[in-house]
């Protein structure tokens, strides 16, 4: 390999390894910002905050490397344009098709790597993320004690205090205790106490101290019994213990999310789009079946007359061809098979609409898992160009135009992929719309390149439109 093929090559890695990971920073902050509700008070361990965000970042690793790719594809050659470095490459014979050789094969690479990514690895990824974001979503409140309010977060108590210090100590507490009272609550009140966990991490215990408990017996007939027995019993010191069980975080079984579509390879795909093409089948199957019911004529006598009768044409009139005594029954019977056949669709429309939707969502991811690997490549011949064009380096206009193109290739897939979505355009043409639009744009801006052309130049423009004003003074 030729020594300006590593300088290249070094010159692209160092600000596509930075301008990742600051978008997949970003990304993340994105994320955290959407979801704090779910997270903040809910008493989670540090790891699994940390273990949410690692599997958010392998799902944002499709939006962060294609624009990585883009932005510093443009800062590469945008530097080597500034610093002359292009020129001296040029002049010593070499074009800039070959001086993007190597970066070529670079991203070719990064390619095949994206789509082993998607199809492998993301689909595992997305498994792991929504199973545990359910979790997440579904974890009890974290057990905060507010002053003057009841509390009920621990199964069959009920806790309230009067006031908290920095320390934790709470003062003027009261716990009513439902457990295995037949509903009759057993009371305990103190002056003063604190909270804190079992060494096993399994208990909430509660350090009371100068209280009373109040507990009155139950009838043993189950009936009101005004002279029941009310015991009450002071103490200094005594730690009742609750069980945690209920703030663990449950782990959902992720064989419950596994047959999502976007937690599917190609090949999971392409089954499931075949499993659910063979139950519309069976739908459309079992709806004609059942409306052509009502249609048939039902006789005993068909197949064993010998009698042949002309057809009776029918007029628009239908009424008239019906004797006067039949009309009314006949009119009876039309408006039940009309019922039966409004329910019959009633029933069946939603379930094939449901059917559409899974099978054009399926359509959709299957043709993700390659447009992420044809963004890089596309993204990369509209940068690298235009870093030649603009000449310029850095985290400034580069950063500008490379944002731009990328919002542009963003909007236009996002709006695409909605209306595949809904069913108004072909789910292959919706995902690669984007692709289509801006190819042209990158032969065009690698053509421009290749010649030299001046297509920023602001001096360029001024001339053009000096001279055109000059020719229509004359």
């Amino acid at each position: 390999m030729k020594k300006i093929h590593l300088l290249i090559i070094k010159t692209f890695i160092r600000p596509f390894i930075a301008t990742f990971f600051v978008v997949m920073f970003i990304l993340l902050m994105f994320f955290l910002f959407k979801y704090v509700d779910d997270l903040i008070g809910k008493g989670f361990e540090w790891y699994t905050i940390l273990e949410l965000m690692y599997y958010q970042s392998m799902v944002q690793i499709s939006m962060a490397l294609p624009l990585s790719v883009l932005l510093s594809s443009i800062m590469t050659f945008g530097t080597l344009g500034e610093n002359y470095e292009l020129v001296a490459i040029k002049s010593a014979g070499i074009s800039l098709q070959k001086a993007m050789q190597p970066l070529v094969v670079l991203i070719l690479c990064l390619t095949v790597s994206s789509f082993v990514f998607s199809n492998y690895i993301l689909p595992k990824a997305n498994l792991k993320f929504y199973s545990l974001m359910y979790d997440v979503r579904n974890k009890k409140l974290a057990f905060l004690i507010k002053p003057g309010v009841f509390n009920n977060s621990i199964p069959d108590y009920s806790i309230r205090v009067d006031s908290k210090d920095e320390d934790g100590k709470m003062f003027g507490i009261m716990i009513y205790d439902h457990k295995g009272t037949n509903g009759i609550p057993k009371v305990i009140m103190a002056k003063e106490g604190e909270m804190k966990k079992s060494e096993d991490g399994k208990f909430l215990i509660f350090n009371l101290k100068n209280g009373v408990t109040y507990e009155e017996q139950s009838s043993s007939s189950g009936v009101y019994n005004p002279r029941q027995i009310l015991s009450r019993s002071r103490f200094k010191e005594t730690e009742p213990k609750f069980s945690m069980e209920s703030f663990d975080m449950q782990k959902t079984d992720q064989g419950a999310f596994g047959n999502s579509t976007v937690m599917l390879n190609l090949k999971g795909i392409v089954r499931k789009r075949d499993s659910l093409s063979k139950q519309m089948d069976t739908l459309y199957r079992n709806t004609g079946r059942s409306l052509g019911n009502n249609f048939k004529q039902n006789n005993i006598a068909i197949g064993y007359s010998k009698l042949k009768v002309a057809p009776k044409k029918i007029d628009d009139n239908i009424l008239k061809s019906i004797p006067n005594g039949s009309r009314l029954s006949s009119i009876q019977s039309a408006s039940n098979t009309i019922t039966v056949i409004t329910q019959s669709l009633a029933n069946s429309v939603p379930r094939d609409e449901d059917l559409k939707g899974e099978i054009i969502f399926t359509s959709v991811e299957y043709q993700r898992k390659f447009t992420l690997a044809a963004s890089c490549v596309l993204l990369f011949f509209i940068g690298a160009p235009l870093g030649a064009i603009i000449r310029k380096g850095g985290m400034g206009l580069p950063v500008v135009i490379a944002i731009s193109f990328f919002l542009v290739y963003h909007i236009v897939t996002t709006v695409a992929e909605k209306s595949a979505r809904e069913g108004s355009i072909n789910p292959v043409f919706g995902m690669w719309i984007a692709f289509i639009i801006l190819t042209p744009l990158a032969v065009f801006l690698t053509y421009k390149a290749t010649a030299d052309s001046a297509l920023f130049d602001i001096n360029q423009y001024k001339q053009f439109f000096v001279k055109l004003f000059k020719l229509k003074q004359r």
